[in-house]
């Protein structure tokens, strides 16, 4: 039977600020080398052994492209990246992904994963998913709970029952515990009968389709419209707006799993323990928690020099960050923030983020470097009238056919070959070589060669924000 893996990419990691933003989340950051997490899931699966198909991909409007790059990228490309038009939680998010494993009546088991997790032991993992896949196969539904190394008080419980019949592992699930406080957390781990609960799932499609009818058949009803009408888009399926924004907002756990026990004829919950070395990032204590760490116990990513510091994690992305005589602190840089807090505080991250949207400032939502599906650019400098920008295009990409009411631009070729649309003229501009894109003029840019382009962009006028596009052709579908 084949194993579809189902990777859940929304979210927006707020407590990983600054190098999480809304616009480019924790899943799409290289956090521990130099896969981002979304792709160190989707390559988990690697030498498994199953039946593997090509992985669905659930996320929203806002990273297709980048998840389109990603998993090209890793050699795991998919024309199945289903696109959410608002959030509505987990279980909205499964059922969509479950029609579309199921079209062409196929009844594959689901391996559903959050794209923001980090797995450091992968034989372990793979070693609890064949566990999972023989109970699941028998009409079981699974999760997999994390043997708990500590007590934890950000995490919920899965309280386990008895070893299932004929299973080497796998547990009977007796029940779903919120998060404890400090004292019940440490009578959980104690008593050896609890797991955290990982939010990884797997049973067949069907099984999950008719248990979700059964318990919430208005969740099932929108999301069967809203792929009925979905539309097609080169690698991605645009669900239904209107139908999918009727869609009840739920999670998998409290709209199926937690109320098996009173339904029998839906099939069992069951529970696999998983001791792989887990973490959900879910703040930088979390990822210094689970990264390699040096004699001093800290955690190092970029440029960084360290003195006489201990038990800290320091990330840098733009240029030097030095430290000398600190304790149990995460220091952040990225080219337009730094963030300093100590580590046993780094939850409280989000406050910061809170604060930021309340003023009406972007850092909340985006880096300076803004990624687009034909490259990036990156606002190197700013003034009252003006704005320099680095752009990069990749090889056979181009921008939108486009015009500015308000700047005039001037191009700089610094590496590649750029084929420009100037007016009525098209041009063909190597390294050193300009132009000057007048206000109201359309235009275009676009990479014909093998390498990237790299331009330099300087821009001028009386207004530069990026809603000053007007979109008369555009090869990724945009409008605005």
């Amino acid at each position: 039977m084949a194993l579809q893996p189902v990777i859940l990419s929304g979210g927006s990691g707020t407590r990983l600020w600054p190098a999480s933003r809304e616009t480019y989340p924790k899943q799409l950051l290289p956090l521990t080398g130099d896969e981002s997490l979304l792709q160190i899931t989707a390559l988990r699966l690697n030498g498994f052994g199953a039946d593997i198909a090509r992985p669905i991909v659930v996320t929203n409007e806002e990273y297709r492209f980048i998840i389109a790059e990603q998993m090209r990228q890793i050699g795991q490309h998919t024309d199945r990246i289903v696109l959410e038009p608002v959030g509505r939680n987990t279980a909205p998010a499964m059922q969509l992904a479950a029609l579309v494993a199921a079209q062409d009546g196929a009844d594959p088991v689901l391996l559903v994963m959050p794209a923001d997790q980090i797995v450091t032991n992968v034989t372990a993992f793979q070693a609890a998913l064949a566990e999972g896949l023989k109970q699941a196969e028998q009409g079981a539904l699974v999760t997999f709970g994390i043997v708990p190394d500590r007590p934890e008080t950000g995490y919920g419980y899965l309280r386990t029952g008895e070893v299932r019949a004929g299973a080497q592992t796998a547990r009977k699930l007796s029940a779903f515990v919120e998060k404890p406080d400090a004292e019940r957390a440490a009578a959980y781990v104690a008593s050896g009968e609890y797991l955290w609960n990982a939010g990884i799932f797997m049973m067949k499609a069907s099984v999950w389709m008719k248990a979700l009818s059964s318990l919430r058949a208005d969740i099932a009803q929108a999301c069967s419209v809203a792929i009925e009408k979905a539309g097609r888009d080169a690698d991605f399926v645009r669900v239904d707006k209107t139908a999918f924004s009727a869609c009840p907002s739920d999670s998998i756990d409290y709209a199926v799993m937690e109320k098996l026990g009173e339904h029998p004829e839906l099939g069992e919950a069951v529970v696999v323990p998983m001791d792989a070395g887990w973490s959900d990032v879910g703040a930088w204590d979390a990822l210094w928690q689970v990264s390699d760490k040096d004699a001093g116990g800290n955690v190092t990513r970029g440029e960084v020099m360290l003195e006489d510091t201990e038990s800290c994690l320091v990330f840098s992305h733009s240029r030097l960050v030095a430290t000398v005589g600190v304790k149990d602190l995460v220091v952040v840089e990225t080219p337009d923030a730094i963030m300093v807090a100590d580590k046993g505080r780094a939850q409280d991250v989000k406050k910061i983020v809170n604060r930021i949207k309340a003023e009406g400032k972007t850092l909340a939502a985006s880096h300076r470097k803004v990624y687009r599906p034909w490259g990036w650019y990156d606002s190197i400098d700013m003034g009252g009238r003006f704005q320099v920008k680095r752009i990069v295009v990749n090889p056979g990409a181009k921008l939108s056919l486009q015009m500015h009411h308000h700047r005039a631009e001037h191009w700089i070729v610094v590496s590649g070959t750029a084929e420009v649309t100037n007016g009525d003229k098209v041009l063909l501009l190597s390294e050193n070589q300009s132009t000057y894109i007048p206000l109201g003029t359309t235009h275009r840019l676009a990479n014909p060669g093998k390498v990237p382009l790299e331009i330099i962009e300087v821009q001028s006028g009386s207004y530069l924000g990026e809603d000053d596009i007007v979109r008369f052709e555009d090869t990724y579908g945009r409008t605005v």
